[in-house]
């Protein structure tokens, strides 16, 4: 028997070894951090004490704005202690715990979207049996498979990375564990676990994908039937923000994911890939969401009026 010594810790190369340049990416992270966590919260808040926003619509986009908020605290507060830390480490297990939590969480989200292109798909085809078809009861079902299927495909695709050994090296040449990069310093053959990764990214990425298109492949033939420009321009409206922020999510998951490794891109290109679906897209999605909604952007100015007074 040969013995093998099993690593207990990594260590998280991140975004760069310059101490001033790492001094400067800690500053813009935590104010970007700060802003998304104040941004979601600004959404969950203002759709909760509004009752006129008490609808499916902005029932799944609390649900959007709790998952922005604990993706981006399963990675940024660890990568804001990498910054301004000389060892940059990550034991064992709490590196295999960030891989199931973001897998769960951006899993869950691809999911999400495509109820919520499902929940405007019926709004605007089915506008007479909208309050039928979506009550409450769906709604609470739907986003419950949501959380529940992601947390059943995370906890197989995390086996999956952790079942190899990994005896060294330990280096992680990203600011986080990223599953495909963690892969490449097992000592074994991943083969399997490249397949693995393209068909879990088959089903979470594409299948969600294929069904927010057909949803929206109805919309926009409902939408051509309208005579007057401002009903049609009126009914995409409330349609824009979601097709923005599924375009944003669901490009940059693709470009990740749908590869059996990324060798398409340089370490330097993959980690800005990973920045923007890991920052950027939920630092996007409240202001996306507030900036092009009305009744969001009503809510917002109600709720500082009444605190004014």
């Amino acid at each position: 028997m040969v013995n093998e010594t099993f690593i207990t810790e990594f260590i998280l190369i991140g975004l760069s070894s310059d101490p001033k340049m790492a001094l400067l990416l800690f500053q813009l992270f935590l104010v970007l951090y700060i802003v998304i966590l104040l941004g979601n919260l600004m959404i969950i808040t203002v759709v909760g004490l509004d009752p006129q926003l008490h609808t499916p619509m902005y029932f799944f986009l609390s649900n959007l704005s709790i998952l922005d908020i604990a993706y981006t605290s399963t990675i940024v507060p660890k990568m804001l202690v990498n910054l301004l830390s000389i060892k940059k480490t990550i034991s064992f297990n709490a590196c295999a715990t960030q891989i199931y939590m973001y897998l769960l969480l951006g899993e869950t989200e691809c999911l999400l979207l495509a109820v919520m292109a499902y929940d405007r798909y019926v709004a605007i085809c089915n506008p007479l049996r909208y309050t039928s078809i979506m009550d409450k009861a769906v709604c609470l079902r739907l986003a419950a498979t949501s959380w529940l299927t992601g947390f059943i495909i995370s906890i197989i695709d995390v086996y999956f990375v952790f079942r190899l050994p990994y005896c060294g090296p330990n280096m992680i040449d990203h600011f986080f564990c990223e599953a495909t990069v963690v892969l490449r310093l097992a000592c074994a053959d991943i083969s399997v676990n490249e397949i693995v990764t393209l068909v879990g990214g088959a089903l979470v990425l594409l299948v969600p994908l294929s069904l927010i298109l057909t949803s929206y492949a109805h919309i926009l033939a409902v939408i051509l039937r309208i005579h007057s420009a401002e009903g049609r321009c009126k009914t995409f409206s409330t349609c824009a923000s979601h097709i923005a922020v599924v375009t944003l999510f669901y490009g940059t998951a693709i470009s990740m994911y749908m590869r059996p490794r990324p060798k398409g891109l340089t370490d330097g290109k993959e980690k800005m890939v990973s920045v923007f679906y890991t920052i950027v897209t939920p630092l996007l999605n409240p202001l996306i969401y507030s900036l092009r909604n009305q009744d969001v952007k009503r809510a917002i100015w109600k709720a500082l009026r009444a605190k004014k007074y």
